[in-house]
């Protein structure tokens, strides 16, 4: 005969089975951060990783998405490899994240540092950013193709092309212009896309290809003037941004005679040895923020390309991307020796 005690204590504990399998009690409580999170930027301020960098962070802090908060730090020096580095030795640190551009790829192929993305945790890619051709609207051109017909009838490298750093994707998209057209830029790096935009203001420049949202200011306020998108079809936002032109009226570079196209990975990392529950964190956080009206507009001024990838196909994607970096930049000789 079973005593009280232990009846009553099979009673309980058959209730609580029950309650568990009809998930009244949650097994497990998910993990989540329990100090802050340092969000990484491996580029300095002004630029696109750093724009939507501190609109994530606005918007988690304003949503109250996360109990901690989340701390944003530029690391910039060596092209980005200081953030990189920084995470790399960061194992089984899930406070700390990353937001990546194309200097995933190009700044250990350009300076053979030890670094590859593989050493990180993927989480999600959050977008695509696109490119475009600016110049000064004071300048006569209409046209990528007024304006490659100008080059072309000056003596080689008097035109300047200003972008951010070198052997990155500005310079990237910089030879292949050069190599489509046979023309000759003289390449001068800054630090950053809004000083690359401030540059083009002022005349120090004479074309950039800035990402949207690093130049849309300037557009706004009649100071720059785009030519053509490096993407395979036009940008489908149709909003006025100024004198009746949307993203959507600028026309392809390749409609235009620039045989490229280039979009640019807007994705998060982590530290290399993250768990699946914590990797599942920071993806339900980020498909909350992409839920909520200042990511949307964000995506409309910048206008942002929004595929969103996790898991696999984020993987698979990465590797092919980090192939086909190789092959430009072996092309345009960029890779280190």
């Amino acid at each position: 005969m079973t005593t009280p005690t232990i009846r009553n204590a099979f009673g309980a504990w058959t209730a609580l089975w029950f309650a568990a399998v009809l998930g009244l009690v949650p097994a497990q409580a998910q993990w989540q951060p329990n100090r802050p999170v340092e969000f990484i930027i491996p580029a300095g301020t002004g630029g696109g990783a750093d724009l939507m960098a501190r609109t994530i962070q606005g918007i988690v802090t304003k949503h109250s998405l996360m109990k901690t908060p989340m701390v944003v730090i530029n690391k910039a020096g060596g092209a980005g490899g200081e953030g990189f580095l920084d995470m790399k030795s960061s194992r089984n640190n899930p406070h700390k994240i990353v937001i990546t551009l194309s200097n995933l790829f190009t700044t250990p192929l350009a300076t053979g540092i030890p670094f590859n993305w593989k050493d990180l945790t993927p989480v999600a890619m959050l977008a695509l950013d696109e490119f475009v051709l600016w110049v000064n609207a004071e300048t006569p051109y209409k046209s990528a193709k007024d304006y490659i017909e100008a080059i072309k009838k000056a003596p080689p490298g008097q035109f300047k092309m200003g972008g951010t750093g070198s052997r990155q994707e500005d310079q990237i998209i910089t030879v292949a212009i050069e190599k489509s057209t046979g023309v000759k830029f003289t390449y001068i790096p800054f630090r950053g896309g809004g000083e690359v935009a401030v540059q083009l203001v002022g005349n120090h420049v004479d074309s950039t290809v800035n990402n949207p949202n690093e130049a849309v200011a300037q557009w706004r306020g009649g100071k720059v003037r785009p030519l053509c998108v490096f993407d395979g079809k036009p940008l489908p936002y149709n909003e006025v941004i100024v004198d009746k032109l949307s993203w959507n009226s600028i026309p392809t570079c390749k409609s235009q005679g620039l045989n490229m196209e280039y979009l640019m990975l807007r994705g998060i990392f982590m530290a290399p040895g993250a768990t699946p529950d914590q990797v599942n964190f920071y993806v339900d956080l980020f498909k909350k923020v992409r839920e909520t009206p200042e990511w949307q507009k964000l995506m409309q001024d910048g206008a942002f390309n929004q595929s969103f990838m996790t898991g696999a196909e984020y993987v698979k994607w990465v590797t092919t991307e980090e192939q086909r970096h190789r092959d430009l930049m072996a092309e345009a000789g960029f890779l280190a020796k």
